[in-house]
C-alpha cells in the first residue's frame, strides 16, 4: 500500500531526521523502515509525534556508522540516534525468546527478518513498517486491515502477547480509547483472563499509561470504564471502584452514582495541549471521599465529603509515586472544589484568595466539567468569571502593607497571635479598608487594644 505523505510531515525535522537516518543504513547496505505507532498515525490522518526505525543493523553496526549515538536499551537492540538536536531510536531486527518477570524477555536474538521483528511486536495496528522515501507501507499482520475496521488485535495468541508485558493490557485499553476501536474477541477475553496480572507491572508503567488514558483522549471517562469492565481498575486504584453504585441525590446528580457522575466529568474537561495531569487526576479523584461520608435523612447527604476525601487523594498519590508538587496540586483540587458552592458569599478577601492560588485555572476547570457532569447549571461559573473581570484592575494579591517586623516594632512577639493579627490584617487591606502601611499599623493598634 501507498500512502501520499502531506508536506507538514515531510518537512518535519523529526521525519527528516528519521529519513536521513535510514538513508545512511541502506547506504550501509542495511534493510529499515520507520515502524510501529507512526505508521498507524499517518494512516489515521494524524500528526505522529515520534518516529522509531527498526533496521537489520546491528547495535554496533548503527554507532559504527552514526557519529552521535547513546545505548538506551543495548541488550534489547536499541540506539538513540542524535540528528542536529534530534533523538530518534533505532532497533535491531529481533526475536524474543522466553518472559518470565512479564515485562522483558529474557533473551534477544537479533534476525535480518523484518518478519520475525514484526511478530514480536503488540497489536496488529502498530505492526505496520514505513518506506519514507516513496511512502510504501508494508503489512506483514494485516494492521491495514484492522485499521479500517476499527478493531484492536495483538499479533498473535493475545494470552502470549500478555504475558511478555501486561502492560500491553492497558495500552489495548489506551488505543481502543484513543482512536474509538473495538477490542477484538480473542483479545478482550485474554485481557479478563488476565486482568489480576497487572499487579505485576511497576506502579510507575502502570501510572504512565493510566494517565495517557485520562489526558490523551476525547473520552477518557470511557477509558476509566473500560479499566473497569475488564476488571483493571480494583487492581489500580480500587478507590474509584467503589464508587460503583454510590446513590447521590437526584436533584443534583440526574446523571446516577458517583462512578458515573466521575466518569462524565472526566469526559467535561477541557484538555488542552498542555500537561493536565493534575487537572484530570483532581477530576478522578474529587468525588472519592462520598463512599466514606454517605449518608441518608432528609435526603443523601455528603457532608465534608471534599476533605476527607483530599486524605484518601494523598494515600493514592503515595501509591502512584507522584512527585510532591503533582500530589500538592491534585489533593488541592479535591479539597477545595466545593468552595465554589459559598463563591457568592466570599468576603472579597476570601475571594482573591481563592482566585490568587498557583492552580486556580484547574480549579475553575474541574468546577465546569463539575457542573457539565451533573446538573448543567453553569450560573456559579460564570459568577466567577465575571467576579474576576470586576476586580481585574484591582491587584488580586498584593504585597502585604503590614508585615511581621512592623508588629515586633509595636512590641508584639511572634507566636499564634501573632500570625492571627497578621491574617486579619492582610484580610482589611484585600477588602479594600485601608490604603498604606500608617493605616494598617493604626489597625493593628486597634486590634490590639480591644483584646
Amino acid at each position: 500500500m501507498m500512502i501520499q505523505l502531506s508536506d507538514l510531515i515531510t518537512n518535519d525535522i523529526k521525519f527528516q531526521a528519521a529519513r536521513e537516518i535510514i538513508g545512511k543504513l541502506k547506504e550501509n547496505k542495511h534493510e529499515a523502515f520507520i515502524v510501529g505507532g507512526a505508521v498507524r498515525d499517518l494512516l489515521l490522518k494524524k500528526n505522529p509525534d515520534e518516529f522509531d526505525i527498526c533496521t537489520s543493523a546491528t547495535p554496533e553496526e548503527i554507532q559504527t556508522i552514526f557519529n552521535r549515538t547513546k545505548a538506551v536499551g543495548q541488550s534489547f537492540g536499541v540506539i538513540l540516534v542524535l540528528i542536529d538536536n534530534v533523538s530518534i531510536e533505532v532497533a535491531t531486527f529481533r526475536k524474543d525468546m522466553v518472559y518470565t518477570d512479564g515485562r522483558h524477555p529474557d533473551k534477544v536474538i537479533y534476525t535480518k527478518n523484518v518478519e520475525e521483528d514484526i511478530e514480536r511486536r503488540d497489536f496488529t495496528i502498530n505492526g505496520l513498517l514505513l518506506n519514507p522515501d516513496n511512502g510504501e507501507v508494508f503489512d506483514y499482520c494485516k494492521g491495514i486491515e484492522d485499521i479500517k475496521s476499527k478493531i484492536i488485535r495483538t499479533i498473535g495468541i493475545p494470552d502470549k502477547r500478555f504475558s511478555e508485558d501486561y502492560l500491553r493490557m492497558l495500552r489495548a485499553i489506551r488505543f481502543s480509547n484513543r482512536f474509538g476501536f473495538k477490542i477484538e474477541q480473542n483479545t478482550s477475553d485474554a485481557l479478563l483472563d488476565n486482568s489480576e496480572k497487572i499487579m505485576f507491572v511497576s506502579i510507575e508503567r502502570i501510572r504512565e499509561e493510566v494517565t495517557k488514558i485520562i489526558t490523551k483522549s476525547n473520552n477518557p471517562g470511557k477509558g476509566i470504564i473500560s479499566l473497569s469492565k475488564y476488571g483493571l481498575l480494583k487492581y489500580i486504584i480500587p478507590e474509584v471502584e467503589k464508587l460503583k453504585g454510590v446513590q447521590q441525590p437526584k436533584e443534583f446528580h440526574p446523571e446516577g452514582d458517583v462512578f458515573v457522575h466521575t466518569c462524565l466529568v472526566l469526559d467535561m474537561l477541557d484538555l488542552n495541549e498542555k500537561d493536565n495531569t493534575e487537572l484530570a487526576y483532581g477530576a478522578l479523584l474529587h468525588d472519592i471521599g462520598k463512599p466514606e461520608t454517605q449518608t441518608i435523612t432528609d435526603r443523601i447527604r455528603f457532608n465534608r465529603h471534599e476533605y476527607v476525601g483530599a486524605k484518601i487523594t494523598e494515600k493514592i498519590c503515595k501509591r502512584l509515586k507522584f512527585s510532591n508538587k503533582q500530589k500538592r496540586n491534585i489533593e488541592s483540587l479535591v479539597k477545595e472544589h466545593m468552595k465554589f458552592a459559598n463563591i457568592k458569599e466570599m468576603k472579597k478577601s476570601t475571594f482573591k484568595k481563592f482566585i490568587s492560588m498557583d492552580n486556580f485555572e484547574e480549579h475553575l476547570a474541574l468546577h465546569k466539567a463539575d457542573c457539565l457532569g451533573s446538573h448543567g447549571d453553569l450560573e456559579l461559573y460564570d459568577y466567577t468569571l465575571s467576579k474576576i473581570e470586576e476586580l481585574k484592575n484591582e491587584p488580586i494579591k498584593p504585597k502585604p502593607l503590614v508585615t511581621g517586623d512592623d508588629l515586633i516594632l509595636l512590641g508584639l512577639t511572634p507566636g499564634p497571635k501573632f500570625k492571627e493579627i497578621l491574617s486579619k490584617v492582610f484580610d482589611e487591606q484585600l477588602e479594600g479598608n485601608f490604603n498604606s502601611k500608617e493605616e494598617g499599623v493604626k489597625l493593628v493598634k486597634d486590634l490590639v487594644n480591644k483584646k
